[in-house]
């Protein structure tokens, strides 16, 4: 794990980049990944790269593989800024005073955006789910052009096998609530909310209510 931030790189005192002495006291600790772990990242890696290598795969065996460029352009435009703008400047992970992003899942993002402690708006979900929904299924059609069937079938098996464990292993954890993939109990992250007051203000400020205890 991390070993922690000094205030200097904590700008907006979020409790995931505080020292980890202060997690002593917290109630939910156990319950986010929330702080950066290279375990967690490994495992992101883990269960997107069989699809991916697969695409590539059936892609070039298709003749297609001049079009792997548009997908990694597509790729960068939408790791590096729609996604970071619409997304990933909402995370806590995004907080920390550095030009690189460290976080679980998009690390070694170029950091071009400011932070933005509210959540996301329905629009910027709405996004989200266009933008990644293209990046994914990118690939679909031409391994089917290319008449590659058994590598569309296995690509689809691997698109599913990496929704589940996302949904369950990741999702389930992330300290990006307002995603619309975030499957994080509300008591959690009111919790959550309760230790970092710029963000709780923000989400209140956009309507959010904690429940009463």
């Amino acid at each position: 794990m991390s070993p922690g931030k000094t205030p200097s790189k904590n700008p907006f005192q979020i409790c995931t980049w505080q020292n980890m002495t202060e997690c002593g006291v917290c109630s939910i600790e156990t319950n986010l990944n929330c702080r950066f772990d290279w375990g967690d990242l490994a495992y992101f890696a883990a269960i997107f790269s069989p699809p991916a290598i697969t695409a590539v795969i059936g892609m070039l065996l298709g003749g297609f593989g001049w079009y792997l460029l548009g997908w990694a352009g597509y790729a960068i435009f939408f790791f590096f800024v729609w996604e970071a703008r619409i997304l990933c400047c909402h995370c806590p992970f995004w907080a920390e005073e550095s030009r690189v992003l460290h976080c679980l899942a998009n690390y070694g993002v170029i950091k071009i955006w400011r932070y933005h402690p509210e959540p996301m708006s329905r629009s910027e979900q709405a996004q989200f789910l266009i933008g990644a929904g293209i990046l994914v299924l990118y690939p679909l059609p031409f391994l089917i052009l290319g008449e590659q069937y058994l590598l569309t079938v296995i690509l689809l098996v691997g698109l599913i096998s990496f929704w589940f464990s996302l949904k369950k292993h990741v999702c389930s954890h992330c300290v990006n609530f307002s995603c619309p993939l975030n499957g994080v109990p509300k008591s959690i992250v009111d919790v959550y909310l309760q230790r970092n007051p710029m963000m709780r203000l923000a989400w209140e400020a956009r309507g959010y209510r904690l429940d009463p205890r």
